[in-house]
């Protein structure tokens, strides 16, 4: 198990082009655990995290067993990055344990695997999202940065697949069983759509207000708002259901 501290975590740029909300956001501190069996993948992925986050600390497992103690012994693990390849286990059954016992931790699926069925399994089990081990550095610099900033990652080509079996969630489009042409039917007004649609771009809370001029408060309204209008609990289900639904929102 490795800690990594401030003093051996590469500073992220902090100058004065740099909102000060920002660079506090950046100082602040957070714990990571990176599952995998391989050192070398803990290793570059822990390479990653300092280049993203300063002030980490950063804390590994090799299986699932190792996994599901330090998630219990801390419970101040706000993000796991989890292999489905476990040694010992069945990765689904890991994150499905991790998501029952400590709800509010994001986990994010980084695995070798990225079929249609595997991506599809560990968002159903409330995955964060889903990172494939063959992503270049910079599309997983990206999305790393993205949920750390409290946005969700999902592989372009499952947002753009055509295939309706592609991605199934558990979706409920009221009793007649009608599928939904476009977000007002689901009751949305336009500014939820656009919200929306920037959700489905992948952008963060903080993103959403800078493009649409919003306050915070009022986006997050917005979010819940498209949570409850979709029947979901998190916005990786609201992101894949509106590409289920093939809406293209600009």
């Amino acid at each position: 198990m490795l800690a990594i501290n401030q003093g051996n975590i590469s500073k992220l740029d902090t100058g004065p082009g740099r909102p000060q909300h920002c660079q506090a956001e950046l100082q602040s501190s957070i714990k990571i655990l990176v599952v995998d069996s391989h050192f070398l993948i803990r290793e570059a992925l822990r390479s990653v995290l300092m280049e993203l986050k300063n002030n980490a600390t950063i804390i590994e497992a090799t299986d699932g067993r190792q996994a599901m103690r330090l998630v219990s012994e801390q419970p101040d693990i706000e993000l796991v990055l989890l292999e489905l390849n476990l040694p010992d286990r069945d990765g689904f059954s890991v994150l499905s344990e991790m998501r029952e016992c400590a709800p509010a931790m994001s986990v994010v699926v980084f695995s070798a695997r990225q079929d249609n069925d595997s991506v599809a399994r560990a968002l159903n089990l409330g995955a964060a999202g889903f990172i494939p081990k063959s992503e270049q550095r910079k599309v997983t610099l990206t999305a790393l940065g993205l949920i750390l900033a409290g946005g969700v990652y999902i592989p372009h080509e499952i947002l753009e697949r055509k295939d309706s079996s592609a991605v199934k969630l558990k979706l409920t489009w009221g009793a007649a069983g009608t599928i939904p042409s476009k977000p007002a039917d689901l009751g949305l007004t336009r500014r939820q759509t656009d919200v929306l649609g920037l959700m489905m771009k992948g952008k963060s809370n903080k993103a959403i207000c800078r493009v649409l001029n919003l306050a915070e408060p009022t986006v997050k309204n917005h979010v819940t708002a498209i949570l409850k209008a979709f029947k979901v609990t998190n916005r990786t289900e609201a992101v894949i259901a509106g590409g289920e639904l093939g809406w293209v929102l600009s």
